[in-house]
């Protein structure tokens, strides 16, 4: 079984823990203690109903607010696929949140109230989403039953919707009619929509294809850690132990190693379960090579002629994630891939307002939450690639050097 990581995202009060649980709920992929426990503080809550999106909000300020605040990850299974799910907070606050469950996924949930149609922060996660290059997007229009599941409500939303979509890059863009507290279209198809022909949100999670979403022409392989074994029976043992990024690895090809530019041709493959024929994306292998080269931590190995461009000046997107702006001139620790260095903002190109998709070229700071463009240098050159192109070797972290904390992630814009 393959596995796919999908977020949730829309307004506050839209209903995305509800219909998480709902999904957990009906799919019977929570066990009974859970659910007596979340009956036990519904009942404490005083309301006359299992409150479902208490699975999710397990904060004690979520379930006093009744809001989601922290990304929240829940795993399930079918018997066609596994899941993860990030259940991502629709407060404009917390958008920074929202980013860092949607960064990683192969799908992404855009909640929209069948009563409120599209609101902001619809338009700003629907532009997150693109944004971050997430390459399937679902709107789940919820709470058809206090429209009395009118279809001509519905096909307004899908309209307006499609209407936003056409000016982002969404590649594949599907539009389901739920009602998540009874649970309508979500697992199983709902007799109360007839007019609906589509599938339900389980059916389409369960089919919608992911294969062929990485990318698997550009070899990329960032070396995390060197293995060399102490013991004499593998005195001779050198293997570099990372995540395939990019492309497919076999023993026998030719490559090179950069940032040295030597090369070679891989010795052999290795997985916890044993030697295998062949790496792709996201393996975790180790990969030896027929000569002693000297490969460490940061270093990356690509094919020959194909190989990631090695850049110090970085055209990139940034979503802010601190209390305190940044501005030109502002030094920064970089994590890119297995590769660490410092940087400095040289400038701000503009300020994005998410809402209208203007761009605010007299901008001079990005605030909390804010994204927009910037060029940074770096101390020493990162193998980048377009983000377009590779998500995974064309993101990046920003890290404060004083507090360590991450205040910013980016994404490589112009790489080829």
């Amino acid at each position: 079984m393959d596995l796919l990581r999908f977020a949730t995202a829309g307004s506050v009060d839209d209903g995305k823990s509800t219909m998480i649980g709902r999904l957990l709920f009906d799919s019977k992929t929570i066990f009974e203690d859970q659910l007596e426990a979340v009956e036990r503080t519904s009942r404490a809550m005083g309301v006359d109903f299992t409150n479902l999106a208490l699975l999710t909000d397990g904060l004690r300020a979520e379930r006093e607010q009744g809001i989601t605040i922290d990304v929240a990850y829940r795993y399930f299974a079918t018997p066609k696929r596994k899941f993860i799910i990030a259940d991502t907070p629709g407060h404009t606050q917390y958008t920074r949140n929202m980013v860092t469950g949607a960064s990683t996924a192969d799908l992404a949930i855009v909640l929209v109230d069948a009563r409120k149609g599209m609101v902001e922060q619809s338009r700003r996660h629907a532009f997150v989403v693109t944004l971050l290059r997430v390459p399937h997007l679902v709107v789940a229009v919820n709470k058809m039953d206090l429209v009395d599941y009118a279809q001509d409500v519905y096909e307004e939303i899908r309209s307006e919707f499609a209407a936003f979509a056409s000016k982002l890059n969404v590649p594949d863009l599907t539009v389901i009619p739920i009602a998540a507290l009874h649970g309508d279209n979500v697992v199983t198809r709902s007799d109360r929509m007839p007019w609906y022909d589509g599938p339900s949100l389980l059916h389409h999670l369960e089919n919608v294809h992911i294969a062929s979403d990485r990318n698997m022409t550009d070899v990329r392989f960032p070396v995390q850690y060197v293995v060399r074994p102490q013991s004499s029976e593998y005195h001779d043992y050198r293997g570099y132990a990372g995540t395939v990024a990019g492309g497919v690895l076999k023993p026998g090809d030719e490559v090179v190693v950069l940032p040295s530019g030597l090369e070679t041709r891989i010795a052999s493959i290795e997985t916890e379960d044993g030697p295998v024929d062949e790496a792709f994306p996201p393996m975790a292998v180790t990969v030896r090579l027929e000569d002693d080269l000297d490969v460490s931590r940061g270093d990356m190995i690509c094919r020959p002629h194909n190989a990631a461009a090695a850049r110090q000046d970085l055209d990139a997107m940034v979503c802010w994630m601190s209390d305190d702006p940044l501005v030109p001139g502002r030094k920064l620790a970089i994590k890119h891939t297995t590769r660490s260095a410092r940087a400095v903002l040289k400038d701000l190109r503009y300020r994005l307002d998410v809402n209208t998709l203007h761009r605010d070229e007299s901008a001079e700071r990005l605030a909390l939450n804010d994204i927009g463009r910037i060029h940074l240098r770096t101390t020493v050159p990162l193998f980048v690639d377009d983000y377009r192109r590779n998500r995974a070797t064309g993101g990046f972290i920003l890290v404060d050097e004083a507090t360590n904390d991450t205040v910013g992630a980016g994404m490589v814009m112009g790489a080829d």
